[in-house]
Order: C-alpha cells, then sequence, then structure tokens
C-alpha cells in the first residue's frame, strides 16, 4: 500500500533531481549538487523505510532521520539559492515543500512517541 506522504516525498526527490539537471556543472555548484540529491532522496527512501518497520520504536528513529535529511536539505537550497542567481522562484517552490515535509515528519515523531 503506497501511503500519501510516499507519494509526496518521492515527487519532491523527482523534482530536486530535475532542477539538479538544470544547473549549471561549475566547481562551485557540483559539491552542493551532490550533496543535496542525496539528502533529498534520503528523506523519502526513510520514509518508505519508516513505512515497513517492525517496531513502533522503528519507525519513530527512522522518521526523525526524515527530518534530519530535510532539515539537511534546506541548508543545501539556501546555500544553492546563494551561490547561483537563476531559477529563485523554483528554489523558494523547493524550500516551501522541503520546509512543510519537516513539519510533517516534526508532527509524526512527536505523536509517536
Amino acid at each position: 500500500m503506497q501511503y500519501p506522504l510516499e507519494k509526496r516525498t518521492i515527487e519532491f526527490s523527482k523534482k530536486i533531481i530535475t532542477f539538479c539537471k538544470k544547473q549549471e556543472k561549475n566547481t562551485l555548484l557540483r559539491p552542493l549538487i551532490q550533496q543535496i540529491i542525496r539528502s533529498a532522496t534520503s528523506v523519502g527512501a526513510n520514509y518508505y523505510e519508516a513505512n515497513g518497520a517492525s517496531s513502533r520504536k522503528e519507525f519513530r528513529q527512522k522518521i526523525l532521520i526524515c527530518k534530519k535529511e530535510a532539515l539537511e536539505t534546506k541548508y543545501w537550497l539556501e546555500l544553492i539559492a546563494h551561490a547561483e542567481d537563476a531559477h529563485r522562484e523554483e528554489l523558494r517552490s523547493l524550500w516551501k515543500e522541503v520546509h512543510e515535509l519537516t513539519l510533517i515528519f516534526s508532527k509524526i515523531a512527536k505523536s509517536s512517541e
């Protein structure tokens, strides 16, 4: 069974990948792009794992990792926005989505205590 948040996290990962494909691969942006792809795609991967958790404790741990990776993704988005002048609206949209995901994972973690 696929949960709506699974779909949302995979769509977010795809949007990040699409965004990164458009970026110039210069010495400044290359490491930032590599980092954001890792953290953004990890959000969804860990959420999928959380849904397959064998205990409540394991579920909560995976959700906390989702939150941590979402926060890291926000960090990389801020740095990319600082490093490049184009695509400001797309960056805002991505930041807004990952911020909402962070809030959702915070709420899930709190309610699973």
